[in-house]
């Protein structure tokens, strides 16, 4: 489908990793695009987009846009290419990748991507068939949400769960381990309105964000205790009775079992491993217990440590305890794309694993290109797509180590010469989100929108879909999934006669740009009011049928096999982080603070990172401190300060706040390390630990020391 307007407006989608995928009007003028506004008959989006989308129109003009595929004529990292054209491109490619797979076999060659575009033909799983054909290594893509799925799944299956437009019908509201305001900003109106009718909103996070600011109640929480928080509140709904008793008999598995376990978690206890008052604990827990309807709002931040997937378990658990399914308003939202009726099958293709093929899981990547994992074959290859794992991936030092490698062959598709792809021995262009036709994948709201091109590409930019088609091609696959058109394969990767979809066509979605999915409107959806849920037990299972590790399939190809498969508890539990004074107290001597990486207001990840009008908006790489750590080191607003451990370490100004504990630092992900002082970012501190569901990562699970540095 190619754009056909010379003036006027298209409908159109956001293409970000972010809950609102907000609808889009594009507007044309003589061939180009020169402005973008929010849909204002959108539900979620309202006329309103962030400020990260503000001179989206501008954003496909930058100057500094890859505009043609490029080869390296430079040292490895030095940003020194030369255009070339996509038929020597093409041609480098196979003859680099038929060399390997004569050799090592296919592999040795490694995909690498995440949601740098959340759409269907060009998103997460746009190359997924590609590579399963390929007989590559299967990645396992747990940058985000795998171990919040993991742990949701366990508990309530893939349900869609509590909708954000039906939060304006809660009295109580938890939102918890996410700053709303920041990243999920049109889903925070729908709470101020419940909370202008007289809700109650309170806030978990170890940090007074903008979205604490704005509750009734913030409750400070020490990084990676949520879980303990959880069963806290457990044990005292059991022991005063608060339990909706018929809706744990109809509904629930395990309820005995739960409640010995949560008797372990005495108010007392509680306090000490999460640093909130007891009493404090006993009124969140009456009150959560006593005002329906009563809603939780999930944030991917919890599963950032160890424990983080049994955190999750134990909060997606205190809905059913007293109930608050049955009502409207009532429940637990996590990500509701399991109502999308997607066929991930046809889109993965994952019949075309071979079997026995390994799995590798990208926030390894370090550890495997460096040798430290000691694969066989090893990794000769790395094709990286939606992603930038020299900003987002842990272990910033070992990934920068193996990407310097000169024999491995790495090959880039992109907008911009990133910090990884810098590194590249060929880099592929991309197009952009209003050049490109697409069904947008949402994580947190319930429509389905069209991305309508808006304009022509340049010439030589393609969408991930065509980019893969071409590398087909070039391997000589004669599998006609390829020789369909983007328009053709939509039709295939959704089942449009789903009753979800009733009504709803592609043509009908070209006039309208969205629709609301048929699951239940608002002011009346109640999934789960008499039980319904998609468990092996059809039932809230407290005790989970399921007793071993796994990775959610749409995080690796749709693969079942090679699942991590360690033992998990099958109750929920409290699993202390890696890194804490307490846990690990000869560590906490040489780095005595914790460090949470919330994401940043200006950028998505690291979209954005290097466009000045987002960096003058963001400010430069800030570590934010409490007075008393300050006060200690000798460190005031401004300083330039070094954060490290053993990992790395990156240089910052000094904000010294009371937002913050004391023994808690905070730097905001997404910075280029180009762009920062030091020439590297907060990921060079983090570890390549994992959370112990879902492969997740450990981002907030990690001790470090500050210092002052000279500026």
């Amino acid at each position: 489908m190619n754009a056909e307007i010379d003036t006027g407006i298209v409908r159109g989608a956001c293409p970000h990793d972010c809950p609102d995928t907000c609808a889009f009007e594009y507007h044309v003028k003589g061939g180009k695009l020169v402005e973008v506004t929010g849909d204002k008959n959108h539900p979620m989006t309202q006329g309103r987009l962030c400020v990260k989308l503000k001179d989206f129109a501008s954003h496909h003009y930058n100057p500094d846009r890859i505009l043609t595929p490029l080869k390296r004529v430079g040292p490895k990292g030095s940003r020194q290419f030369e255009p070339i054209t996509w038929d020597e491109a093409l041609s480098t490619i196979r003859d680099k990748w038929n060399g390997i797979i004569a050799e090592y076999g296919g592999q040795a060659i490694m995909p690498h991507a995440y949601l740098g575009h959340q759409g269907t033909l060009n998103g997460l799983t746009s190359g997924d068939a590609f590579f399963n054909r390929l007989g590559s290594t299967v990645a396992e893509k747990t940058y985000c949400e795998s171990g919040s799925s993991t742990a949701w799944i366990m508990t309530v299956g893939p349900s869609g769960g509590l909708d954000i437009e039906s939060f304006v019908h809660a009295k109580y509201i938890i939102v918890w381990g996410m700053n709303m305001t920041s990243t999920n900003i049109h889903g925070w109106p729908f709470i101020v309105k419940a909370q202008e009718a007289g809700a109650k909103v309170v806030v978990i996070d170890p940090v007074r964000t903008r979205t604490a600011k704005a509750a009734d109640w913030h409750v400070q929480i020490n990084p990676g205790t949520d879980g303990a928080l959880a069963l806290g509140m457990m044990n005292v709904i059991i022991a005063e009775d608060l339990v909706d008793h018929d809706y744990v008999e109809k509904y629930t598995l395990g309820y005995e079992e739960l409640k010995e376990r949560a008797a372990l978690f005495t108010p007392e206890r509680v306090s000490g491993i999460t640093g909130i008052p007891a009493d404090d604990i006993i009124t969140l827990a009456r009150e959560y217990a006593t005002t329906p309807p009563a809603a939780i709002r999930e944030g991917v931040a919890i599963e950032r440590s160890r424990g983080g997937g049994q955190a999750i378990r134990a909060i997606t658990c205190l809905p059913a305890l007293i109930g608050a399914w049955r009502h409207v308003g009532g429940g637990a939202m996590e990500m509701p794309i399991w109502e999308f009726p997607t066929n991930f099958d046809r889109i993965c293709r994952p019949d075309w694993i071979r079997p026995g093929t390994r799995v590798v899981n990208e926030l390894d990547l370090g550890a495997a290109l460096t040798g430290e994992l000691q694969l066989d074959p090893p990794i000769k290859s790395l094709f990286v797509y939606n992603s930038n794992p020299m900003s987002q991936a842990p272990a910033q030092a070992k990934i920068a180590k193996g990407l310097e490698r000169e024999d491995l062959f790495t090959v880039v598709s992109e907008l911009f010469i990133t910090d990884t792809a810098k590194y590249a021995d060929i880099i592929l262009p991309s197009a952009m989100q209003g050049e490109q036709l697409d069904v947008m994948v949402t994580w947190g709201h319930l429509y389905i929108s069209l991305n309508q091109p808006a304009i022509s590409p340049p010439p030589d930019c393609v969408p991930n879909v065509e980019m893969f088609r071409r590398l087909a091609k070039a391997m000589a696959f004669n599998d006609d999934y390829w020789d369909r058109s983007d328009w053709e394969m939509l039709q295939d990767f959704y089942d449009w006669d789903s009753p979800a979809l009733e009504g709803i066509t592609l043509e009908t979605l070209k006039e309208t740009g969205w629709a609301r999915i048929n699951v239940g409107l608002p002011h009346e959806r109640k999934p789960h009011a008499e039980g319904n849920f998609k468990t092996p037990s059809g039932k809230c299972e407290f005790k989970s049928s399921v007793t071993a590790n796994f990775v959610v399939p749409v995080w690796r190809s749709m693969y079942e096999d090679m699942q991590p498969g360690e033992p998990i508890d099958p109750l929920p539990d409290y699993i202390a982080p890696h890194e804490s004074r307490e846990t690990n107290p000869e560590l906490a001597k040489r780095f005595p603070l914790s460090i949470v990486s919330p994401k940043a207001h200006a950028f998505l990840n690291s979209q954005y990172a290097n466009e000045a009008p987002k960096q003058k908006r963001q400010g430069e790489q800030t570590v934010f401190m409490h007075p008393d750590d300050a006060a200690a080191r000798q460190i005031v607003t401004g300083s330039t300060v070094r954060v490290f451990n053993e990992r790395g370490h990156f240089d910052g100004r000094a904000e010294i706040v009371d937002a913050l504990m004391p023994g808690l630092v905070m730097a905001n992900l997404g910075h280029w390390p180009s762009f920062t002082k030091s020439g590297t970012a907060v990921n060079s501190i983090s570890s390549d630990a994992h959370c112990g569901m879902g492969m997740a990562g450990s981002y907030s699970d990690n001790l470090v020391q500050v210092e002052h540095v000279a500026a």
